[in-house]
């Protein structure tokens, strides 16, 4: 059970405003200013890049879940951040805004599944890192916004992701609305993939952890490695040829020979773990 609530293997002491630890070979990631409901500031922003690529770098690490502790996933921006920004300089204000864009494409891009576990409210920033990660579960309890128009802001840095996700159609109605809605239309909307009862988040997660460790590492990055090549791209004769080579490197590597070779001789490849291996 990885999400139980126990003691884990931490990966390093000394984060201010998150917590990491590890716990059979799943990296667990979680925002810790429950008493702020895990807004974020610049610390948090630079605490969560440097984990995510020590996490992403880990070959030790299979999934990262990214969680919050406390009542909330994420409420987005810290006021008093954003106080301050007030009175940044415009060259400030640019190196803030690339410090949390640099850590949102970490996240999209860490060569590793990951997991977001929502629970309580996701507003705002909160909403982008939920669209980073390859794969959102929410608690039907949750509830969402891209509240940044109520401010008098733009959900700027986050929008690649959440467009991405649920269309630009949609991000019309809720980039400009800012209003809050609930879990089942974050689900209609194609914002989160599963809603599941709260006592029954951290059960649906184990399962879809179950089935990633099941499947090669390797194959797992060069699959998120593919969809950003070819999503939103014509098919075209450029396209074909590239994912003609893809396939090609990736038949020929030592984990694509293993898996073939563990398919046709009925036993599970060499990376998954030793109690979900199939009795031979």
């Amino acid at each position: 059970m990885v999400m139980a609530r126990k003691k884990a293997t931490p990966a390093k002491a000394g984060f201010a405003t998150i917590e990491i630890a590890i716990r059979n070979g799943i990296g667990i990631l979680a925002l810790n200013r429950p008493e702020l409901h895990n807004a974020f500031n610049e610390a948090m922003i630079a605490e969560l890049t440097e984990a995510l690529l020590r996490l992403g770098a880990d070959d030790g690490v299979r999934a990262i879940v990214l969680t919050g502790n406390g009542a909330s996933f994420c409420a987005g921006a810290d006021l008093n951040w954003m106080k301050r920004m007030t009175g940044y300089s415009r060259a400030e204000n640019l190196a803030d805004a690339r410090a949390l864009a640099r850590m949102l494409k970490t996240l999209n891009d860490v060569p590793k599944p990951t997991i977001a576990r929502i629970h309580g409210t996701a507003y705002g920033g909160g909403v982008g890192l939920a669209a980073c990660c390859d794969i959102a579960i929410a608690a039907a309890e949750a509830s969402f916004a891209l509240s940044q128009a109520k401010l008098g802001l733009i959900p700027a840095t986050i929008s690649p992701y959440v467009i991405e996700a649920i269309g630009a159609r949609q991000a019309r109605r809720y980039f400009l609305t800012a209003e809050r809605f609930e879990a089942a239309e974050a689900y209609r909307l194609g914002l989160v993939h599963d809603i599941v009862p709260i006592l029954q988040l951290d059960d649906r997660i184990n399962e879809v952890l179950g089935t990633l460790l099941l499947a090669g590492p390797n194959a797992q990055r060069e699959c998120k490695t593919l969809i950003r090549a070819v999503a939103r791209k014509p098919i075209d004769a450029t396209i074909i040829a590239a994912t003609v080579r893809h396939i090609a490197a990736v038949r020929a590597s030592p984990e694509g020979k293993e898996g073939v070779a563990a398919f046709l001789a009925k036993r599970s490849p060499a990376w998954v773990p030793a109690d979900l291996r199939e009795p031979r």
